[in-house]
């Protein structure tokens, strides 16, 4: 289920499919590394901090509960990218 389901907006993003790109994958890894103000955090950190801002029960809390699977699944395979291409992966903060 995508945050625009929660939100009642599923119809209006319909005509835009979930491309499942590593282009996708790199852009949820980025967000999923990052906090608020920039610095570089632990995937497990980024989550609980999301849903310490929102609330496990406000409509970005309960997105990233069901979420939680498919962002994880492409914070793994980025990583898997950077390593069979040679790039070290940077260093938490």
């Amino acid at each position: 289920m995508k945050e625009a389901e929660l939100r009642g907006f599923a119809d209006d993003f319909a005509e835009f499919p979930d491309e499942e790109t590593p282009v996708r994958d790199a852009l949820w890894y980025c967000d999923m590394v990052t906090g608020p103000d920039g610095q570089r955090v632990a995937v497990d950190e980024r989550l609980a901090e999301i849903q310490s801002r929102y609330g496990p029960d406000s409509i970005v809390g309960q997105f990233i509960d069901l979420a939680r699977p498919e962002l994880l699944g492409a914070v793994e395979r980025t990583i898997e990218r950077y390593t069979a291409a040679g790039i070290p992966q940077p260093k938490y903060g």
